[in-house]
């Protein structure tokens, strides 16, 4: 028994032994493991902890640069920074935040979708965070949240700079305005000067120039506890400021082109024919940058949006109109270089046109016709018979050949953004769009500038300025130090100087002549103008119908058009008036014209 008993014994201590060494074992490819890894985190991967310890105890804080000033050619300022307060809330240091918002609109009478927009915010952001309520602040509001701030536990009132356009409604479409910059913005924007709360231009020489204009963000170096929490600032590296911008612009003559305007709808681009620099660029109707760049709410910025009369559409760089009678002109000129005319002929003016073996009738804007017309009378009396026979002459081809060589059919490169480029169509262009042949009474229509024919004012005037320089093109620019840019298309060098000579004397014509189109505008003058009205339909008509204007709705009366130049002796303006649904050229477009142009030589000479 004893034996068996010392066996039992000897067998237990191997096994505990075995175990022992396995267990042995087991701790120390443990303790190898954690040695290795301590060795890893504390060694090899030293650099990365270490920057993220900094990191926990350091945060970056963007300081936003000061946006650049923007001043017309007098150095008067269209766009400036003005100090103003919002309204921030810090969640965790407010009780009942439904409460506090009950008795804040109470005190200043939030909207809803100050409240949306807040309620959004929040839930992106920390507790600590502060988070903005109402952007811009009212002295009123200022004043109230001061004397009850004991009320408003974790309210603030926050002081800022804000874009302000002096001008206010003068000016806008050209200047443009700032806004909130939006998801897709800062994805494509710069970090280095940019962050989610930022403002950036959204239109007009403010989106165009934003990069100039924006400048380069700042940082704070913030010492913060374990949350987060901010405890005190390190280091400050200051804001790059944005530059400071000067425009060919004159706020004055703005002012002036856009009163002439009046209650209608249209535009004018008045700019000196020998730099291309802009005078006055105006949009009827406008709208205020200032609510814009104060943030108006979604409900009030759909209403804008929205508005039938459009006030957010430049229609002097964006909106496309039949240019009408302008066209003839350049197309005179066009077939007296190409020899299809002779300029001492005259053709005889009966009212109707037709075609060979086609039924239907083209008449002159006269019924009873313009006579013995020659190229001067021709372009003074707007004949359209004489323009429908040049037309088939010509041929579409060719004639769009011709007009592109004006700009015709495309953009002018105005240092604006959203430009649209007009319509000089083509037997390829129609194919391309249309997926149709292209039928000669088409060309018919293209040579009074209608049919598939499309220009913006700023096209308009900028061909206008191409023959007040016989035949020397300009891009039209706002900023002042892009004199030197080259124009879009190529110089018209080939055509001799007679031909210039005979095109400007038939627009002085327009103006002076006893049978002028817009001989009242000449009356009292003691310097010349060459111009060219335009009358361009709406609506289309059948070749036996008239129409009264006074029966018809507004929407569907004629554009009324003008294009001129001045002095006719030393050029130094350049300008088209397009008047929507305004009738004649001759006495809607015609008169306002002259307004600008007298309110700027008066000054300029």
């Amino acid at each position: 028994m004893s034996l068996e008993l010392l066996r039992d014994r000897t067998s237990e201590r191997r096994v505990v032994r075995g175990r022992l060494g396995v267990a042995a074992l087991i701790m120390l490819l443990l303790f190898t493991a954690i040695v290795a890894r301590v060795g890893y985190l504390q060694v090899a991967q030293y650099d990365y902890f270490a920057s993220r310890s900094h990191d926990n105890r350091v945060r970056l804080a963007p300081i936003d640069p000061t946006r650049g000033l923007i001043r017309d050619r007098a150095g008067r300022i269209l766009a400036e920074n003005r100090p103003a307060f919002s309204l921030t809330i810090i969640p965790e240091q407010a009780p009942d935040m439904a409460v506090l918002l009950d008795e804040l609109d109470r005190l200043i009478d939030l909207t809803d979708g100050e409240r949306d927009a807040f309620m959004k915010a929040r839930q992106r952001a920390r507790s600590f965070q502060e988070i903005p309520l109402r952007l811009q602040l009212s002295e009123e509001a200022v004043a109230e949240l001061t004397v009850n701030r004991h009320r408003f536990r974790g309210v603030e009132v926050k002081p800022h700079l804000v874009r302000h356009y002096p001008y206010g409604k003068t000016g806008a479409h050209a200047i443009g305005y700032v806004g909130r910059i939006n998801q897709d913005e800062l994805r494509r924007g710069d970090r280095r000067r940019y962050r989610s709360s930022s403002f950036t231009g959204k239109s007009g020489v403010e989106a165009f120039y934003e990069e100039r204009l924006q400048g380069l963000l700042g940082v704070e170096r913030i010492e913060t506890n374990a949350l987060g929490r901010p405890l005190s600032v390190l280091d400050r590296e200051p804001p790059t400021p944005g530059e400071d911008l000067q425009l060919t612009l004159d706020i004055e003559l703005q002012r002036i082109a856009e009163a002439a305007l009046g209650d209608y709808r249209g535009a004018i681009v008045a700019l000196d024919p020998r730099t291309g620099g802009i005078l006055a660029l105006a949009s009827q109707p406008g709208f205020d940058p200032n609510a814009l760049a104060s943030g108006l709410d979604r409900e009030a910025f759909r209403a804008l949006s929205n508005d039938a009369t459009q006030p957010l559409f430049n229609r002097a760089i964006r909106g496309r109109y039949p240019p009408g009678s302008i066209v003839k002109p350049f197309l005179a000129l066009a077939g007296a270089a190409d020899g299809l005319i002779d300029p001492d002929e005259t053709i005889f003016c009966n009212g109707r046109f037709n075609l060979p073996n086609v039924s239907r009738t083209w008449r002159d804007w006269k019924p009873e016709g313009h006579g013995h017309v020659d190229f001067i009378q021709s372009v003074a009396q707007s004949c359209d018979i004489y323009y429908y026979e040049l037309a088939h002459e010509f041929g579409i081809d060719r004639l769009h050949e011709w007009m592109t060589r004006f700009g015709y059919g495309s953009d002018t490169g105005v240092d604006l953004p959203g430009e649209r480029t007009g319509i000089m169509p083509s037997r390829e262009w129609k194919r391309q769009n249309l997926g149709e042949p292209w039928y000669t009474g088409e060309t018919i229509n293209t040579g009074i500038g209608q049919g598939f024919t499309l220009a913006t004012p700023i096209q308009l005037a900028t061909s206008t300025a191409m023959i007040a320089n016989r035949g020397q093109p300009v891009r039209p620019h706002l900023l002042a130090t892009a004199d030197a840019a080259p124009a879009t298309i190529e110089p018209l060098d080939t055509i001799e100087n007679a031909l210039w000579d005979i095109t400007v004397e038939s627009m002085v014509e327009v103006v002076h002549g006893p049978r002028g189109t817009a001989r009242a505008i000449g009356e009292g003058l003691d310097y010349r103008i060459a111009g060219k009205t335009g009358t361009a339909q709406v609506i289309g008509i059948g070749q036996d119908e008239e129409y009264d204007e006074d029966e018809l709705d507004q929407r569907f009366h004629d554009h009324a058009l003008f294009a001129a130049f001045a002095p006719v002796a030393s050029p130094r303006i350049a300008l088209a008036v397009l008047v929507e649904n305004g009738g004649s050229g001759s006495t809607t477009a015609a008169p306002i014209a002259r307004e600008v142009i007298q309110a700027w030589l008066s000054t300029t000479r």
